[in-house]
């Protein structure tokens, strides 16, 4: 009996600290400032004693929102490439990549004094999000499909600068105009 309820107490504390990155994630991608870690154990259904056992302080969150995001960018851009010719799994990237722009400017303030303390490694995630445009634009060349004079910092600074004028939850239809008209920019024969 007791096996079996601590299966399920540990089954309830994964299912909360899931719950909260998610919430998490979505508040931070789109209120219009950092929200507060009450409101984001409200909106998750928890107290804020469980939030605060999970992650004991903002920065804690922040840095499991921040590897969250920056780890399905990079295993969405492998699986991605498993299902898709390069440039429809390309664009299809696009469009995560700008909801982990949206959550990033949710947690702006946090996250750039973190990158400051050393907290965390932004060489390292500039580094792994490079090397899976790099990817896209392998493949996407190897099927004589995507241009051979971009690289991945160029299309690194296309998609800051257009997230940075459209941002994807304020100014979807936008945002997807302009991916798409990179995405034609990139193609071989454009």
């Amino acid at each position: 009996m007791a096996e079996a309820e601590s299966r399920r107490s540990r089954a309830d504390t994964a299912r909360n600290r899931d719950q909260l990155l998610a919430v998490a994630t979505r508040l931070f991608a789109t209120a219009g400032g950092e929200p507060s870690m009450r409101a984001i154990a409200h909106e998750a259904g928890v107290g804020i004693a469980t939030l605060y056992r999970h992650f004991p302080t903002r920065e804690s969150l922040v840095d499991a929102v921040y590897r969250d995001q920056v780890t399905r960018l990079t295993a969405g851009a492998r699986e991605l490439l498993a299902e898709l010719p390069a440039p429809a799994a390309l664009r299809r990237w696009m469009d995560l990549f700008g909801t982990w722009i949206a959550t990033k400017n949710g947690m702006l303030d946090t996250l750039l004094a973190m990158v400051e303390s050393g907290e965390i490694a932004h060489a390292g995630t500039r580094t792994e999000l490079l090397a899976a445009i790099d990817g896209f634009l392998d493949a996407g060349r190897a099927a004589g499909e995507l241009r051979a004079d971009v690289t991945a910092e160029d299309l690194a600074a296309n998609l800051i600068g257009i997230f940075t004028v459209a941002h994807p939850h304020h100014h979807e239809a936008r945002a997807a105009r302009l991916l798409d008209i990179l995405m034609d920019g990139l193609r071989t024969g454009s």
